[in-house]
């Protein structure tokens, strides 16, 4: 994100022209929908009662619920316990008293704590600039799918990048297998995804707490599109209707964890991992940052319980067997460069440019300990132009498209970025390292369906050792205007573009 009015950076901001089509934007703060303000109406007590607080997280040590000494410094303090993570040791917790982060973390047994974001509680509304460029009925009818392919599947080039088309000769992946799409929701109605969802292990963790309500998992109207597209990457099912996931075979569930406006606040993604780690969840994809800040900074005291919060989580999660993986960001950032300007942080409060150490501020939960970090490649197998990067930062890289005069796909396909599904039984086009990130997960869970007994640390090295090496681009001149665009440092085998490759579904579903 390049303006601190992007809320959802994973998306790309493509150039003039292309934005319009195929990003999504935000804007903070602004009105609610007319359905919003008078489902607000009735609830104006709660609403007054709840406008200056926020929520925070409080740390404590794992395996324990919260003392009585820390139970009665959080009341004292003007705070109330929303949920705790007992296993982890994470409190959720709400207060209006703006010292309630500095007091209670000189309480004894508070390992940190601070506050999950600047807009107060309830979260503002706010419209979508922008969506995804759908699929019209007349590119729909034009496309000549051969035998056995699904319909919409010529369009897919990102298939054939990774190999899947032929991984799915072999195999289309295990049932028994589980891609939990962490993000804005997914549409389980859609003709292409329902086949494969798995109801059980889907949730709406929005408030830091599970709500396990029939189709709380999924997005409303006024929603980002995104969880739905990246679940149709991973999981569409091979069925005669639309497009092809790179999985076909394996299930996906949604776990929606970012707010009407946007936000993917700490508590929510802190209960997103918890969640899949305690519902069978095989593979976690993380097409987004935890906001508000891009880069945690863990000498700031607020910005450093983000950080052990949602490391803590995704930790847990990793140990009961999940693999995480993440999309490395679409600023063409050098994620291992000595100092990075941040211009966006915090996004829902005042930004500024603040020059930060990206090996002490994180993006999380990309640069976490464990988590597969994945760069984006376009049709032509070269880093998108937006993909960040960053030598011993990116493990793999997968197709997230680009602006396709930069990499133009090969007949049949038209479109430089990736086919994805939409609500209400659509289909488009979005672009990004969120669009890289499911490829690598859906290839995880393949592998695990070739391995059903393999730990989450055996599919991330059978990941990394069946990626195809690919050197640096040497040169990166992807607009062609003479100037370098981004320096690939490391080897053929490894290095700051690639990781150690790009991902092969064939190795997956045959090694």
């Amino acid at each position: 994100m390049t303006a601190p009015h992007q809320r959802h950076r994973r998306v790309l901001a493509l150039p003039l022209g292309m934005a319009m089509a195929t990003a999504l934007a935000f804007l903070p703060n602004v009105t609610a929908s007319a359905a919003e303000s008078a489902s607000a109406t009735t609830t104006a007590t709660t609403a007054s009662a709840d406008a200056t607080s926020l929520s925070y997280v409080v740390n404590v040590r794992p395996g324990h619920g919260p003392s009585a000494r820390v139970k009665k410094a959080i009341a004292e303090a003007g705070g109330t316990i929303l949920t705790s993570y007992d296993q982890i040791g994470v409190i959720v917790v709400h207060s209006a008293n703006p010292d309630f982060g500095l007091i209670i973390r000189k309480v004894p047994g508070v390992q940190s704590a601070g506050n999950t974001r600047n807009a107060p509680l309830p979260a503002q509304s706010t419209t979508d600039v922008g969506t995804p460029k759908a699929l019209t009925a007349d590119e729909l009818t034009d496309v000549q799918a051969a035998g056995g392919q699904d319909p919409l599947e010529p369009l897919q080039w990102d298939l054939a990048a990774i190999k899947a088309d032929k991984a799915h000769e072999v195999a289309l992946g295990s049932p028994k297998v589980t891609v939990g799409v962490i993000d804005t929701g997914v549409d389980d109605t859609h003709p292409d995804i329902a086949p494969n969802f798995d109801r059980k292990a889907s949730v709406n963790c929005v408030s830091g707490k599970p709500d396990t309500t029939d189709g709380a998992w999924r997005p409303t109207a006024a929603e980002s599109p995104h969880g739905t597209h990246v679940a149709g990457e991973i999981a569409a099912a091979k069925n005669g209707v639309g497009m092809t996931g790179v999985a076909p075979g394996v299930k996906v569930a949604g776990i929606k964890v970012a707010t009407t406006a946007g936000y993917f606040y700490t508590e929510a993604v802190v209960c997103g991992f918890v969640w899949a780690a305690e519902h069978g969840v095989d593979v976690t994809n993380n097409s987004y940052y935890t906001d508000p800040w891009y880069f945690n900074c863990t000498d700031d005291p607020n910005q450093k319980a983000l950080v052990d919060a949602v490391t803590r989580a995704s930790r847990y999660a990793e140990n009961k067997g999940t693999v995480n993986v993440a999309a490395a960001g679409n600023e063409n950032y050098d994620l291992n460069a000595d100092e990075i300007t941040d211009p966006v942080s915090p996004n829902d409060g005042t930004p500024s440019d603040r020059v930060i150490d990206p090996s002490e501020c994180f993006d999380i939960p990309t640069q976490l300990p464990g988590v597969v970090t994945v760069a984006a490649t376009g049709a032509k197998g070269l880093k998108s132009s937006f993909s960040n990067y960053g030598l011993g930062v990116i493990d793999v890289a997968a197709p997230g498209g680009d602006a396709t005069a930069y990499q133009t796909p090969a007949p049949p396909a038209t479109s430089g970025l990736i086919l994805g599904t939409l609500p209400g039984g659509k289909w488009g086009y979005m672009a990004g390292t969120s669009m890289a990130s499911p490829h690598v997960a859906a290839v995880a869970a393949l592998i695990k369906s070739t391995h059903p007994h393999a730990s989450a640390a055996l599919v991330k090295a059978l990941l990394y050792a069946e990626a195809d090496a690919t050197p640096c681009t040497d040169p990166y001149d992807i607009n062609g205007d003479g100037k370098v665009d981004a320096v690939c440092e490391g080897s053929k085998n490894r290095n700051g573009f690639y990781g150690w490759g790009t991902v092969d579904a064939l190795d997956a579903v045959t090694k």
